[in-house]
């Protein structure tokens, strides 16, 4: 069961697995230019899904993941939520980051492909992804209670293992 600070929630779209290989998405940046997964050319993708940037607890795990992971040359870290695109700008001033934002707002296009809407709230139930260069998916993580963190060791040591 998936819960946000203990209640229950239903989270919409396709469940992926390792070995999938899930559809392209549109997404705004926060220029508000439409962007899909092959605009991304390093070997392989991060998207560190949050329901919104303006919560500690996805306010931290951004920085923790762009932060650790800002030195690794083959691979572009995402950062996708349903906050609005000129939001993720702000929420990218303010905290002093350069980093890759999108927002599902328009459409939920990707959420749904990725299993990741959570329809009481229109929000993005927090996950991570990690694609190949095929773009196929590597690792996955879908947290069940949407208030804690992934569990960052784990991804960090599986990236460490790629070539």
């Amino acid at each position: 069961m998936k819960t946000m600070k203990g209640n229950p929630i239903t989270v919409l779209g396709r469940i992926l697995k390792v070995g999938d290989k899930p559809e392209s998405f549109k997404a705004l940046d926060n220029a508000s230019s439409w962007k899909s997964i092959e605009d991304y050319k390093k070997p392989y993708v991060l998207i560190s899904v949050v329901p919104s940037l303006d919560t500690s607890v996805c306010s931290l795990q951004t920085r923790t993941i762009n932060e650790r992971l800002a030195s690794y040359d083959k691979l572009d870290v995402l950062t996708i939520s349903v906050d609005l695109p000129f939001a993720q700008k702000r929420w990218c001033g303010q905290e002093g980051l350069n980093i890759t934002t999108l927002s599902d707002h328009f459409a939920l296009d990707f959420g749904f492909k990725y299993g990741v809407v959570i329809e009481e709230k229109r929000l993005l139930a927090r996950a991570l992804f990690i694609l190949n260069q095929a773009r196929e998916v590597i690792y996955v993580e879908y947290l069940d209670e949407m208030s804690k963190h992934p569990d960052y060791d784990k991804v960090f040591e599986f990236i460490e293992t790629l070539h």
